[in-house]
């Protein structure tokens, strides 16, 4: 009896349910803060957006349905100019800090003298975007990202005219906020191009594969699911960053304004538009893995 329970017990407990439990165990602690902590918030802010503030005193409300939503959307003449500014600089600055991580990452990987030395400069970043350390190196006033790009010199800008070098400059700014946004991409990438047995580019060698079929045919499955955590790590880290016009509008609208009816619903707008976002990315993944197998 006591021989068949164990094997019943270890037909339970395979390796994948072993996995999913340890899962569970780790991520328990980020359940737990957010049922006791943000749960009562988010259906509060919910509320909130479908309602109207009547009394301040005590937060008592009133249900005015979709009114704060069609204000915003029909009515506000600043909210779906900055939205589609902020989405349009989203789309456009993912997929370029994702190219230059991984060919950063790529370059760094590579058995070169001094490799420890560049990645902590390109991490280096990370560390110091924000707060009273980049006030100090900047002298600006930091307020969580880096303000001030490549300045394109004034001879150039007198002898490329207005026009062409205020181009050049908004090329030069996105980039520097490309690579001051490219730490933490960098090191997934890193970490995921070191768990590639080199014994695969070995035998793709011997047979005869150059080192661009390799990349396209090794490297880029094997690290599918790194560039898809990047990508919806970045695409976050664009839509919720402190120096987005469209969070500060938020902020300015609930804090300056006192409309906090209103801000909640362009919050729930805007955290819907990246929800809907990162399901795309999340399914597109998906069939691709799907198209693979078959």
């Amino acid at each position: 009896m006591n021989r068949e329970k164990e094997k019943k017990k270890q037909k339970f407990m395979t390796m994948e349910r072993r996995r999913v439990m340890e899962a569970y165990m780790f991520i328990s602690p980020w359940i737990i803060g957010t049922a006791v902590f943000f749960v009562y918030a988010i259906f509060s802010s919910i509320k909130l957006s479908f309602s109207e503030i009547v009394q301040l005193k005590g937060f008592v409300m009133e249900w005015v349905g979709l009114a704060n939503y069609e204000h915003i959307l029909v009515y506000d003449i600043n909210f779906m100019p900055i939205f589609t500014e902020v989405v349009i600089d989203t789309i456009i600055n993912t997929p370029l800090t994702l190219v230059f991580s991984l060919i950063i990452a790529m370059l760094i990987n590579r058995p070169n003298a001094g490799r420890g030395f560049f990645r902590t400069c390109f991490f280096l970043p990370v560390l110091l975007g924000s707060g009273y350390v980049m006030q100090q190196l900047l002298q600006i006033d930091a307020t969580g990202s880096v303000g001030v790009g490549i300045a394109l010199p004034s001879l150039l800008q007198g002898i490329l005219g207005e026009t062409f070098s205020g181009v050049i400059q908004a090329f030069l700014d996105r980039i520097t906020l490309i690579l001051w946004k490219s730490g933490v991409q960098i090191i997934l990438f890193l970490a995921g191009l070191q768990g590639i047995s080199s014994s695969l580019y070995e035998a793709a060698k011997c047979d005869g594969a150059t080192q661009w079929e390799s990349f396209w045919k090794i490297t880029l499955p094997m690290i599918s699911p790194i560039i898809l955590l990047n990508f919806v790590y970045t695409m976050v880290m664009y839509f919720t960053s402190s120096d987005n016009a469209l969070v500060a509008y938020i902020l300015d609208q609930v804090f300056t304004s006192k409309d906090f009816a209103r801000g909640a619903a362009m919050g729930w707008v805007y955290f819907l538009f990246a929800f809907v976002m990162c399901g795309i990315v999340f399914a597109a993944a998906r069939g691709l893995s799907k198209d693979k197998e078959a």
